[in-house]
């Protein structure tokens, strides 16, 4: 039995999504002729109370078109120096759309509206690039799971609006933040310009993700999938796995959350680790002694196949899935236990 905590992505079709897939209706989605996934986008668009959506191939390419239907070449978007669309998109928002970055020291890749109005303020001329859009990620990837607190959202809105800057999220494991936090996708739809969902992380389908907007900005996110090369034929069979995990995945993932703190109170007490941090989601990132080393119980996990992946900087990252069961969960909490990793 192998254990893969590698990420949330590693998950599998359950036999009902499969079933789902294979009795998909289709069509060609590039005529908009695919009703799968038309019923898609139309589901999606009304939960967040968004005007439409768009379904994409990856998570990294919905961002990136928001990137670039917000912004011209030679302009600046502002981000934690956590988010994923600096540190996990290949450098995609200077390559797709000529703009720069520039970053705020936020705690565990969130910022607080002061932060935002700090980076904003000085210089507006020639000299500088003109700051056009503002990109928030929920749950952070790179800060361990954690969620925005909504009403430092709502600030963070303000100042944007109040300077003409457009709002994305990255809302890769937005369902995460939803459910940990008891809140609603309506409260997210009301507040963002665009919102980029991934339906292949905790919701467990296969492929793709969905852009959010208004007509106009879906209208030329359409333009620039084509650009990007992410147009695709009878895209209903991912549709179909999508519609299901929508249905049946959401609420399951407080099951995620309850086994990620479980380790999270395991790792806390064994001598070897030096470091958990704050665990609210499905992701656990901790610190192992130096004497052992982040690289060298890595691969000492993965003698045991137990498989966990380095964030940088001696970090380690557990991301609790779908396919992660109570057994492997079991398993997992008795070796962090036998605390022999000297």
């Amino acid at each position: 039995m192998t254990i893969d905590l590698i990420s949330d992505t590693v998950t599998k079709p359950t036999p009902a999504m499969m079933e789902a897939m294979m009795h998909a209706e289709v069509g060609d989605d590039v005529f908009k002729m695919d009703p799968t996934v038309n019923a898609l986008q139309e589901k999606v668009a009304k939960l967040f109370g968004m005007e439409d959506a768009l379904f994409f191939p990856s998570g990294t390419m919905a961002n990136q078109a928001a990137i670039k239907l917000h912004t011209q070449p030679g302009d600046q978007l502002i981000c934690d120096k956590y988010a994923h669309v600096y540190n996990y998109e290949g450098g995609g928002a200077a390559f797709n759309s000529g703009v720069t970055c520039k970053l705020i020291d936020g705690d565990r890749g969130m910022f607080s509206a002061a932060q935002l109005a700090a980076a904003i303020a000085g210089r507006a001329d020639i000299h500088v690039p003109f700051s056009r859009l503002v990109c928030i990620e929920n749950t952070t990837n790179k800060g361990g799971g954690a969620c925005w607190d909504f009403s430092e959202l709502e600030r963070v809105q303000k100042v944007a609006k109040d300077n003409n800057l457009a709002f994305h999220l990255d809302g890769a494991r937005l369902f995460n933040a939803l459910v940990a936090k008891k809140e609603t996708p309506a409260q997210y739809g009301a507040l963002f310009d665009t919102i980029s969902i991934c339906l292949s992380k905790g919701l467990g389908a296969p492929i793709g993700s969905i852009l959010l907007g208004s007509k106009v900005h879906i209208a030329k996110a359409l333009r620039i999938r084509k650009l990007f090369g992410g147009a695709m034929r009878q895209t209903g069979f991912l549709a179909a796995a999508a519609i299901y995990a929508l249905d049946h995945h959401v609420e399951r993932l407080a099951d995620d959350h309850l086994k990620a703190k479980q380790l999270g109170r395991v790792l806390q007490e064994v001598s070897y680790v030096t470091k958990v941090e704050p665990i609210e989601t499905n992701i656990i990132i901790f610190y192992v002694d130096e004497k052992i080393g982040a690289t060298h119980f890595i691969e000492i996990m993965k003698g045991k196949n137990i498989l966990l992946t380095p964030m940088g900087e001696g970090r380690i990252r557990i991301v609790t899935h779908l396919d992660y069961t109570d057994e492997m969960h079991e398993t997992l909490l008795k070796e962090l236990k036998k605390d022999q990793f000297y």
